[in-house]
C-alpha cells in the first residue's frame, strides 16, 4: 500500500543524507516534499500541516544543524513524529481487563469487512488463550448471519444461533447470558452497517451498546477508502464514542492516508491491521514497526515474532538432527517451503528485513514469484517418498514422469536437482547451529537462492 510513498520519502532522505553542512533553506526543501509526498498519499490536509511544522521545529534547532549527520537528525525527527502521528507506542492493546464475558462491539460501514474481520479477531483472540463467542448481530444484509457462521465453521470457533427475524438487541443481550452459562470469556458482536451513516442505524448501536457495556468500541475501515474512512470514523466517534479502530484491506493499493491520518483526526489509536484475504491475516498495529518499514528501515520484530509462531519447534529439531548427520532431502525441502509459506507472501517477508525492500523494488522480475514456488513444490509432490528420500536414483525415465505428473519439463527436473545438490553442500556450514539458530541462518528455505530463482529466471535472495 505504501510503496509510492515509501520511495518518496527514501529519494528526500537519500538527499539529505549527503548533507554535509545542514541549513534551515534546505530543511525547508526537504519538508516541502514530504509534505507533497504525503498529501499524494491521501493524508489529511490539516494533519500534514500540523506533521510539517513539528519537524521544521525540531529540525531547526542547534543541536541538529551543529551536529556531524544532520542529514541523520532529520531523518530521525521524521521517523518519531511519523511514530507519533501515529499513536505512538503503547496504547493500542486490547482492553480485556474486565470481569467475562468481555464484550467487544464490531462497527462500521456495510461493505468495510466488519464480518470477516469478526472472524479474524476471534481466532487471534484465541491464540492469545482466550475463548472467542462470534455474535451475528446484522440482521438486515442478506446472509451476513450465515457469513458468520461459515467463517466460525473455517476457525472452529463457535458462533451465537441467530436469526434475522430476531432484535440485533436481544441477540447482543442473549449471547452475553450465553457467554456467562457456558465458559466463553470475550463475546464478539457483529453489528450492522450501512451505506452512510444514519440516525436509525446508531440509534440501534447506541441501544447496543447500553445493553452490553462493550469494553472495546472497535471501528472496522476498508483502508481503501482513504479519507472517507476517517470522515466515518469521526461520525461513529461522536455517537458511540470509540475505542478503537480496525483497519481491513491495508494490503491493497490505496494511498494509504487513511492509516497516517485516522488517530489525529479521530484521537482513536489503531490497534489491528487486516493484510490479506485469509483468516489469519490480522495483526495488532505497531506505529513503530510500520514508519520503520515505510521508511526503508525493515521490521524485524515483527518478522521474528511471525517465525516464532510459524516454526514448528520438533520439525526444526528433526531437521537439525538430519542435517548433523547429512540426512537432508528433498522431503525436508518441502517441509520447509510449507513453513515460509506461513509467513506470508515473499515480498512481505522481504519488506522487513532492512534493505530488502528496496532490492527488492529495483529486482522486480528478477525475483521468484509465488508461482514459481509453487511450481517447484508440484516437482516434489510429483516424486515417490524413496525419490524425494534419494534423489540420486531418479534416471531419465523417472525425471520424464514426474517432469508430466507436474506439469513442469524434465529440464526444470534436472535444474532443480542441480540446485538442490548445492543446496545440501551449503547446508553443511549450519551443522553447528541449534535449530532456531539453524533456521534463521538458512532464511527459511535453504538453498532457494538457485532453486527458485533458475526455474523463475532470476534470483531469490534468502539463503545467499
Amino acid at each position: 500500500m505504501f510503496d509510492t510513498l515509501s520511495d518518496k520519502l527514501e529519494s528526500v532522505f537519500k538527499k539529505l543524507r549527503g548533507q554535509g553542512v545542514m541549513t534551515e533553506d534546505n530543511i525547508k526543501d526537504a519538508l516541502r516534499e514530504v509534505r507533497l509526498a504525503l498529501l499524494e498519499a491521501d493524508v489529511n490536509f490539516r494533519v500534514v500541516k500540523e506533521f510539517v511544522e513539528k519537524v521544521r521545529e525540531k529540525a531547526v534547532g542547534t543541536e541538529v544543524l551543529h551536529s556531524l549527520s544532520p542529514g541523520q537528525q532529520v531523518i530521525r525527527i521524521v521517523h518519531d513524529e511519523l511514530v507519533a502521528l501515529m499513536g505512538g507506542a503503547g496504547n493500542n492493546e486490547l482492553d480485556l481487563a474486565a470481569k467475562p464475558p468481555v464484550a467487544l462491539m464490531l462497527v462500521g460501514l456495510q461493505g468495510a469487512g466488519k464480518t470477516t474481520t469478526c472472524g479474524k479477531l476471534g481466532n487471534w483472540l484465541r491464540k492469545q488463550k482466550r475463548r472467542p463467542l462470534l455474535v451475528p448481530a446484522d440482521v438486515y444484509r442478506p446472509a451476513a448471519i450465515e457469513q458468520l457462521k461459515t467463517v466460525g465453521r473455517q476457525l472452529n470457533i463457535e458462533v451465537f444461533d441467530s436469526n434475522p427475524g430476531q432484535n440485533p438487541v436481544d441477540i447482543a443481550a442473549g449471547a452475553l447470558r450465553f457467554a456467562e452459562l457456558n465458559g466463553y470469556d470475550t463475546v464478539l458482536l457483529d453489528t450492522a452497517g450501512r451505506h452512510q451513516i444514519d440516525d436509525f442505524l446508531m440509534g440501534e448501536l447506541e441501544r447496543i451498546k447500553a445493553a452490553t457495556s462493550p469494553r472495546e468500541i472497535l471501528f472496522v475501515a476498508d483502508a481503501m477508502t482513504g479519507q472517507e474512512a476517517v470522515t466515518v470514523a469521526g461520525g461513529f466517534h461522536e455517537r458511540l464514542g470509540l475505542t478503537g479502530v480496525i483497519l481491513s484491506k491495508l494490503d491493497g493499493d490505496a494511498k494509504g492516508g487513511a492509516a497516517l491520518s485516522i488517530k489525529a483526526v479521530t484521537g482513536t489509536p489503531v490497534k489491528f491491521v487486516g493484510l490479506g484475504e485469509k483468516l489469519d491475516a490480522l495483526e495488532p498495529f505497531h506505529p513503530d514497526r510500520l514508519v520503520s518499514r515505510l521508511l526503508g528501515m525493515g521490521d524485524v520484530l515483527t518478522l521474528v515474532e511471525k517465525a516464532h509462531a510459524a516454526i514448528d519447534e520438533k520439525q526444526a529439531e528433526r531437521l537439525h538432527q538430519k542435517l548433523k548427520k547429512n540426512q537432508f532431502d528433498l522431503e525436508d525441502f518441502l517441509e520447509q517451503m510449507q513453513q515460509i509459506k506461513k509467513l506470508g507472501s515473499l515480498e512481505s517477508i522481504m519488506g522487513m528485513i532492512p534493505g530488502m525492500g528496496k532490492m527488492m523494488k529495483e529486482m522486480k522480475g528478477a525475483q521468484p514469484s509465488e508461482k514459481e514456488m509453487k511450481r517447484i513444490e508440484a516437482i516434489i509432490r510429483s516424486m515417490t517418498p524413496a525419490e524425494r528420500a534419494d534423489h540420486g536414483i531418479i534416471n531419465g525415465s523417472r525425471r520424464l514422469r514426474i517432469a508430466k505428473g507436474s506439469g513442469t519439463t524434465v529440464q526444470e527436473i534436472n535444474l532443480l536437482l542441480k540446485r538442490f545438490t548445492e543446496a545440501q553442500k551449503m547446508m553443511k556450514q549450519f551443522q553447528k547451529m541449534g535449530p532456531k539458530g539453524l533456521l534463521k541462518g538458512m532464511g527459511g528455505l535453504p538453498g532457494l537462492g538457485g532453486l527458485g530463482g533458475k526455474l523463475g529466471g532470476g534470483m531469490f535472495p534468502f539463503g545467499r
